[in-house]
């Protein structure tokens, strides 16, 4: 045919017409109906208005990937359009985010009654829910994609946290968690370094209902995955341990994806990675090329497109009336939850504590009284680095909280971060809450992103502060999609010593506090340990990073739970302080050495954050004007000048040596704050001092 379609379609300007004609080649088609065949041109013909509505967008690959997904959501997905976050669900994720058109047009077709017709239409424009890439925190979307890669390894976290909860609390003839994890992904998701660690753990563990569609047409913005991607995939997740299928004719071949999907769920020991074949830009005149990635079609083409597949080429947006009855998945999804809800009722019945904690769970609710058991500490109890106090807290709470589920980067002998009272999450033994992520921190945080989009878990997991650096695509994802996860990283300045400036961290405190909706929490002793894990906790709607120290710090007398809990309170005070000495972490405790030395008052700041939602007038009267503040803090300087006049910190790269060593090379000692607060005394000495808090900023904090 003239654009490569592999059967010519009259130019029908009927959709009935086209029916007609393709009975005629059924045969060539493996079989399938003719509703089949018009749904598919529907979303063939439907996604290309939506993007060029826009004006920008990527047609080519949900018109490549269209017989995909025609075949996974009406013949396996399990999901209610009326109730998106029934627990029972199905759930599929979109890794190639670029494709969105196509899974709006999905959420359209099958009932979401959010995903209207006129939000289709607002495709890419601001502050329109049909985003470029899809954002989780709107019905139907499972994970927020785009960046490659991230999404097929949150689909890792979702098909964990699914075997973790089934292994937990399923009963003989009572499966209460049964759901499958299917993925979309394209060449660029397979290029990502992320996804084969996230490849890698998944086949180690084993995670059966976890299903993989590789869209494989070839085609990459910069042209042929010749140039730069020709490894043999199958072999690659053969060797991960997956179960590999292939399907050549992914344009169409109904049945070939179909079965393929079937084996793919009948494999319970292994994930399964089906390779699909396909053209990108299906029927259009530039389909298997670049053309058709990031561009819209233009008018022209679209008209062509619709002419070749039997539609009225003046019809915009056009789905047929047979396609809405057949796509409409809301009686099916409703009966489908209804089934559960009457199996739910019935483990109730037989077991009632484990379905009032299961009903907790789906909530997203805590236990009463929780946070009042929280460890407190004195000054008189031993020194300890927050990174050894945060692994008592964590496995504190984890005998009062059964949804916290993490581990660390291979790294639990430093981080701290193993339950004692479970054993590891392993191929066999899913209802063990410890992960074993191994070093691979990216996929770690992604993973962890899957768990708490799973919903019912608390994900938590661990390295060093400076590898963050690592796993940051993930974090940024974790904040702008909302999920409560817990990232517990130690080593968290110069003060780790001799392992040098490779693994000490300057910038990544600026980096985290400077990216919105994420709480830093930078505790200085045992009780703000204790606050940063119940504010953690609390935060259903963002993450939490924790940065802990190496080394020892003493408990402090002025600290509390719930001064830390406001972000930054007074901890000591003089009747008329010369200056306002305020810290983070383990150099608070230099500053009130120093207090009495300079006549100071000592402000712990552990969370930025919380402490900017304080009402004015707190804020104010922790920072008053007239009094200069010298903030100390073993990092970057960067922003500290919105509550300081001055600043001791670290502005260059570290230094290997012993923590004795570096401490008095980078000037934290109490001798050196005690000089540097009497040097901004003098300085100020006669000229008014206004409080950083009067400085105006014009800040865009809106967003959907």
């Amino acid at each position: 045919a003239e654009y490569g379609v592999p059967y010519s379609i009259p130019p029908f300007t009927s959709h009935r017409r086209f029916v007609v004609g393709l009975s005629i080649m059924m045969k060539r088609t493996s079989e399938r109906t003719d509703i089949d065949q018009l749904s598919v041109a529907t979303i063939r013909t439907f996604c290309p208005d939506v993007v060029q509505g826009a004006n920008s967008g990527h047609p080519g690959a949900p018109m490549g990937m269209a017989v995909m997904a025609h075949v996974l959501w009406t013949q396996h997905l399990r999901f209610n359009p009326q109730n998106p976050k029934w627990v029972g669900r199905d759930r599929f994720v979109l890794s190639n985010g670029h494709a969105s058109a196509l899974l709006y047009s999905l959420l359209h077709l099958t009932g979401y009654s959010f995903w209207t017709l006129d939000i289709l239409k607002t495709f890419r424009q601001l502050q329109s829910p049909a985003a470029g890439h899809p954002e989780s925190v709107f019905p139907g979307i499972e994970v927020t994609t785009g960046p490659l890669g991230q999404g097929l390894t949150n689909a890792v976290g979702l098909a964990m946290a699914e075997a973790h909860m089934a292994a937990k609390y399923n009963k003989p003839d009572l499966n209460i968690f049964d759901n499958f994890t299917y993925v979309f992904c394209g060449d660029g998701c397979l290029q990502e370094g992320l996804t084969s660690e996230a490849c890698s753990l998944a086949g180690h563990l084993g995670l059966g209902k976890l299903i993989v569609l590789y869209d494989d047409n070839k085609i990459t913005i910069d042209g042929s995955t010749d140039l730069s991607f020709t490894e043999d995939v199958i072999m690659r997740m053969q060797s991960y341990g997956w179960h590999t299928l292939s399907v050549n004719d992914g344009n169409s071949d109904f049945e070939g994806i179909n079965k393929a999907i079937e084996e793919a769920k009948s494999v319970k020991d292994k994930p399964s990675f089906i390779k699909v074949t396909t053209v990108i830009g299906y029927g259009a005149p530039k389909q298997g090329s670049h053309g058709v990635h990031g561009s819209p079609l233009g008018e022209a083409d679209i008209k062509k497109v619709k002419e070749k597949f039997g539609f009225d080429p003046e019809k915009k947006y056009y789905i047929p009336d047979e396609v809405k009855r057949y796509y409409d998945s809301t009686e099916r999804g409703k009966s489908l939850e209804d089934q559960w809800n009457k199996k739910f009722a019935e483990y109730g019945v037989q077991f009632p504590e484990l379905a009032a904690e299961l009903k907790r769970l789906i909530a997203h609710e805590l236990p009463a009284g929780w946070e009042s058991s929280f460890p407190r500490f004195k000054p008189t109890d031993k020194d300890a680095a927050t990174r050894i106090t945060s692994g008592n807290i964590l496995n504190h709470a984890s005998k009062i909280l059964p949804e916290l589920f993490g581990g660390s980067a291979d790294l639990n002998p430093s981080c701290f971060t193993y339950i004692n009272s479970d054993k590891d999450f392993l191929k066999g033994a899913y209802h063990n809450r410890n992960i074993r992520f191994g070093v691979r921190e990216h996929a770690m945080a992604a993973i962890c992103n899957g768990i708490s989009a799973y919903g019912c878990l608390i994900p938590f997991c661990s390295t060093f502060l400076n590898f963050i650096g690592y796993a940051y695509g993930a974090v940024v994802l974790s904040a702008l999609s909302h999920l409560r996860v817990l990232y517990v990283f130690t080593h968290d300045s110069i003060f780790l010593g001799e392992d040098g400036p490779t693994h000490q961290p300057i910038e990544k405190l600026a980096l985290v506090r400077a990216t919105p909706n994420v709480h830093l929490w930078r505790p200085g002793d045992a009780n703000e340990v204790s606050a940063c894990y119940i504010s953690a906790i609390r935060s259903l709607h963002n993450p939490t990073v924790m940065s802990l120290t190496r080394q020892n710090v003493p408990n402090l007398p002025g600290t509390s739970i719930e001064g830390a809990l406001k972000g930054g309170y007074v901890v000591e005070d003089n009747p008329n302080p010369s200056i306002i000495l305020v810290a983070t972490g383990s150099e608070l405790h230099l500053c009130v050495q120093a207090k009495d030395k300079v006549n100071a008052r000592v402000v712990s700041l552990p969370c930025w954050e919380l402490f900017d939602a304080q009402p004015e007038e707190y804020r104010r009267s922790i920072f008053p004007a007239g009094i200069p503040v010298l903030s100390v803090e073993a990092a970057a300087t960067q922003g500290w000048t919105k509550y300081a006049h001055a600043s001791i910190g670290v502005d260059v790269f570290g230094a290997s040596g012993t923590i004795a060593q570096v401490g008095k090379y980078f000037g934290f000692t109490v001798e050196n704050v005690v000089d540097k607060a009497n040097q901004l005394i003098t300085f100020y000495k006669g000229k008014q001092v206004e409080s950083r808090l009067d400085t105006l900023i014009f800040s865009q904090t809106k967003s959907l």
